[in-house]
């Protein structure tokens, strides 16, 4: 295994994801952290939507990143000093309207359907993969039933899944699994930005529901 591993690893392939995940249009992030303390799934008492409770399975499975990539890698690679350096945009901005919004959850979905066939080829026992294998493609569904234009959500030509994954792809071996780690690290970023915005986006449509109740009239 090297020694000292090099940051500037697949411009290209960033590139290319870069312009994929930014489908809705929206700006690059900032940094941003993956901590989610003082954010709940839901309040208490609250109803969790489908798409919610489903989002959040796929989430738990990708926290046993961080320890498999630490077990892997015995503290000979800096997991947070590698990640930081790539530039995967993951969230909405504040002032992301709904409808751009769910586009770049569902659009960045499909792409990370995709790319983490890297990640299978470099990892084929990853038990993370489980998870997000298996609801993705719901997740999208179910995403696009909140839209009022669905089909802007696209799925990904064969030759541009090619060109993704050749993208991604390295001749040394390390390089490689460098790039399924980021893969890795970044769909939870991307997984624990998204879940902000649905708790945000279902808190505003309960708001405007009990704004639209008509008072029950008691006359006698």
């Amino acid at each position: 295994m090297p020694s000292k591993f090099s940051l500037n690893l697949f411009p290209a392939a960033l590139l290319a994801a870069l312009l994929l995940l930014h489908a809705s249009g929206a700006p690059t992030p900032e940094a941003r952290t993956d901590s989610s303390a003082g954010d709940s799934s839901g309040e208490e008492g609250e109803e969790t939507s489908e798409l919610r409770s489903i989002w959040e399975v796929v989430l738990e499975s990708t926290k046993q990143h961080q320890k498999q990539f630490e077990d892997e890698f015995q503290k000979q690679v800096d997991f947070l000093a590698h990640h930081k350096k790539e530039p995967f945009p993951t969230k909405c901005q504040n002032n992301c309207s709904k409808e751009a919004c769910l586009q770049k959850l569902a659009q960045g979905l499909v792409t990370y359907k995709v790319l983490l066939k890297h990640v299978q080829l470099e990892y084929p026992n990853c038990s993370i993969l489980a998870a997000p294998k298996l609801h993705i493609m719901m997740l999208v569904t179910l995403i696009k039933e909140k839209m009022k234009h669905p089909n802007r959500v696209t799925a990904l030509t064969s030759s541009q899944e090619e060109q993704l994954l050749k993208e991604v792809d390295n001749p040394d071996t390390f390089n490689r699994k460098m790039t399924a780690h980021s893969i890795l690290r970044y769909l939870h970023l991307f997984l624990v930005d998204g879940r902000r915005s649905l708790v945000k986006m279902e808190k505003r449509e309960a708001r405007m529901a009990n704004r639209n109740v008509a008072p029950i009239s008691l006359g006698v």
